[in-house]
């Protein structure tokens, strides 16, 4: 009897490099990242300001072109792509919520959440987005307007809208930065479960220890290398 092959990276990076500006005036921002992260593992990114978090991420999503390295992201090799061709890598393959919640404002919750997959051709797309409002406890809200939704809300909506596609990989930057402490914690509850109940593998910035011990790994940037990686929990 044969063994199961042994699953894939969902993210492997490989001396990984961003050189921001020209000349004298370049300035390295990652100098050399190694990291794999497996299919349905949490991560935590944690470091101080200016240790390259939010620029390691915005490479890992695509956002981002690397100066240099090798990075291959659920099944398709990012440092080969063209902006274009990042983008159309990225659809179905990442979501992404950041503090910002980026909603259009002339769109209701169901609107703001079923676009992106209507623009990628998804047949269901007014479905899934009603679906994961409800499962996000929106289902009473569905035809309101960012501007009649509270912060709290607004960033169910944005939870929502990352994960209707079903992406196997999921980014958030500071997720909570924007909200009062016992709606973080209701958002962190919600992010944490409807991970879990998709399987989806979750990169996310904080500054928070608490939030990061939650994770299965804690990697610690600073001045743009991976100071330490550590297997912690689960969350």
């Amino acid at each position: 009897m044969t063994s199961p092959p042994a699953a894939s990276p969902v993210i492997d990076a490989q001396d990984l490099r961003l050189t921001l500006g020209d000349g004298g005036a370049a300035t390295e921002i990652l100098r050399g990242i190694d990291l794999r992260v497996m299919p349905g593992e949490t991560l935590a990114l944690l470091g101080p300001s200016g240790s390259g978090k939010s620029s390691l991420m915005a490479v890992l999503t695509g956002l981002e072109r690397a100066s240099s390295g090798v990075l291959n992201v659920a099944g398709a090799d990012f440092s080969t792509l063209d902006e274009d061709a990042l983008a159309l890598a990225r659809r179905g393959r990442i979501g992404i919520v950041l503090q910002a919640f980026h909603l259009l404002p002339t769109m209701t919750a169901q609107e703001n959440v079923s676009t992106p997959m209507e623009l990628a051709g998804e047949r269901d797309a007014w479905d899934r987005a009603g679906a994961e409002l409800s499962a996000v406890g929106l289902g009473h809200r569905t035809t309101h307007y960012p501007t009649q939704l509270s912060g709290g809300e607004q960033q169910r909506v944005a939870i929502a809208r990352a994960l209707a596609p079903r992406p196997p990989l999921l980014f958030a930057d500071e997720p909570t930065g924007n909200l009062d402490l016992s709606t973080g914690e209701a958002i962190v509850d919600l992010l944490f479960t409807r991970r879990r109940e998709t399987g989806a593998t979750l990169v996310m910035i904080t500054h928070d220890e608490e939030l990061a011990h939650r994770c299965d790994r804690i990697v610690r940037l600073a001045d743009g290398l991976i100071a330490s990686d550590e297997r912690v929990g689960a969350a």
